[in-house]
């Protein structure tokens, strides 16, 4: 996770970039990654950690229609969460995560692991789903480097 935090900072530093990160299940543990890195007041603007729904609706603009039809956990709310980073900083390409890290939580059509992922660079925004299997940490750890991994491959 360190080396690609730093790799990721260097790209973002060569683009002139500046990172922004919408968080819910991994708590901020994305920007604590890329802020382990010296130097990422360069390429890090701010980080959002919006674990309740109010949070994401107040902070990030997610729309109550949104979180009612899609719920918190989806492509179309990480999307708005991705896009309200944007809009409410000064960052240039946002990260955001959601999704449900267990041991308890998941249910048939949402299971424990799956999480949802959105990127936005300038007029590209990307989403998309992954399932994680292992326990809290692990579906945590691997939401982060998949995050950090997205932000790489959108620059």
């Amino acid at each position: 996770m360190e080396r690609l935090a730093k790799r990721l900072g260097r790209k973002l530093k060569r683009s002139h970039a500046m990172l922004v990160t919408a968080e819910s299940c991994t708590g901020g543990w994305v920007a604590q990654a890329v802020t382990s890195v010296a130097g990422s007041s360069d390429w890090f603007e701010r980080g959002y950690v919006t674990y309740s729904n109010a949070a994401k609706q107040q902070l990030l603009g997610v729309r109550a229609g949104t979180l009612r039809k899609h719920g918190a956990v989806s492509e179309e709310t990480a999307r708005e969460m991705a896009r309200g980073a944007l809009r409410r900083s000064r960052g240039t390409v946002a990260v955001s995560v959601t999704g449900v890290a267990g041991p308890s939580g998941g249910s048939k059509a949402k299971p424990v692991g799956m999480v949802c992922f959105a990127w936005v660079y300038g007029k590209t925004l990307k989403s998309e789903t992954r399932r994680f299997s292992g326990d809290r940490t692990s579906v945590r750890r691997k939401s982060v480097v998949y995050a950090l991994q997205g932000v790489l491959n959108t620059l």
